[in-house]
């Protein structure tokens, strides 16, 4: 009884939350000087030690000959699932990222009644904002509130976006569909396929920009900007500002498993392996575990990750691992599956399941 109690009181603390519809940032504005049980995680760093002092993501460089860049993409991609991407400026003009972030914080900003007018869970229109988009399906709630802009396979209603953000953000989009779109040649190369392999599936059509925004924490050692996941989709390009927070699971060659920090470095941005580029490239690739911690600075932390994915989504349009990279001696490990139930065995869970590759082991 007293069990079923609880939930009860925790189902109407979370309404509670979300009907005040000012996110976490909302708390903070009232002046909370310890975390609410909602947002308290159980020994959220304890289970995996941080990497030793100067392990970092590798780095790749689009200045390099395209044979050279597409070599250093497969090898981070099968090894640690993440990379630094540097020398983009051809595809992103100087500057315009951080004009994107900052422009995200001042949406967060901006006071709570303007804030609250544009506050619901539903994509209406192809964006929302809201606070946890698994707020009523994981065990605790995280530090962080979240504008989401689903750009493809259709469109958005750009009227719908915050005025405050819209224009840098829909030239964001564009950007790193750009970065994206290179990427995505340099890891078809590193699969032993053209160029456009990755492309020609549809993988540059569905894309859905998350702008994360983590308000500074009273107690940052009691709960989480963002619990350890893994991408659902085919690949992530992910602008950071200068606060950190985001660390990468990454296991040894000895088998050994932790914690990396991935700092942000002036010019780079952070590209990394889906769950679906793991099924399409039969395993080749990896899509890893990451987290996002709490700091105890006087600054909030802001990033822009956008999403790309398939955007043919018929029930008759079957993905799974690429034929080319299929033969009797290496036999499929996923099996085919339409987009609709992708999707539909995401969304059933909460960001923390490791439950989705498996779904779709063979």
């Amino acid at each position: 009884m007293a069990a079923a109690s609880t939930k009860s009181d925790r189902a109407a603390l979370l309404k509670a939350f979300d009907e005040a519809r000012t996110g976490v940032r909302g708390l903070v504005e009232s002046g909370v000087s310890t975390v609410p049980d909602l947002f308290v995680h159980t020994n959220p760093y304890a289970s995996v030690p941080l990497a030793p002092p100067g392990v970092s993501i590798p780095v790749v460089d689009l200045s390099l000959p395209a044979h050279v860049a597409a070599a250093a993409a497969a090898a981070a991609a099968r090894d640690w699932g993440f990379f630094h991407l540097v020398n983009h400026e051809v595809l992103v003009p100087s500057g315009h990222p951080a004009r994107a972030l900052a422009a995200v914080r001042a949406f967060n900003e901006l006071p709570a009644p303007e804030r609250a007018a544009h506050y619901g869970r539903a994509l209406s229109g192809g964006v929302s904002y809201s606070s946890n988009v698994d707020l009523f399906l994981s065990p605790a709630a995280s530090w962080r509130d979240t504008v989401q802009v689903l750009f493809g396979p259709t469109p958005p209603n750009a009227e719908r976006i915050p005025s405050v953000c819209r224009s840098e953000v829909i030239e964001w989009e564009a950007h790193a569909a750009a970065v994206a779109r290179a990427v995505m040649a340099l890891l078809s190369q590193g699969l032993g396929l053209g160029d456009a392999a990755l492309e020609e599936t549809s993988c540059l059509e569905g894309k859905l920009m998350v702008c994360h925004y983590y308000p500074v924490c009273p107690e940052p050692e009691r709960t989480m900007g963002l619990v350890p996941h893994t991408d659902p989709g085919v690949l992530t390009v992910l602008e950071q500002d200068g606060v950190g927070g985001l660390q990468v699971k990454h296991t040894n060659g000895d088998g050994e498993s932790f914690w990396v920090d991935v700092r942000p470095a002036p010019g780079a941005l952070v590209i990394n392996v889906g769950d679906l580029l793991q099924i399409m490239s039969n395993d080749k690739y990896k899509s890893v575990e990451h987290r996002v911690v709490m700091n105890s600075g006087e600054e909030a932390r802001v990033s822009l990750a956008v999403f790309f994915n398939p955007g043919k989504r018929g029930e008759s349009v079957l993905y799974g691992p690429l034929p080319e990279l299929v033969s009797t001696e290496n036999p499929p490990k996923y099996r085919r599956f339409a987009m609709p139930e992708f999707l539909g065995a995401f969304f059933k869970r909460d960001l923390a399941s490791k439950a989705l590759l498996e779904h779709f082991k063979l």
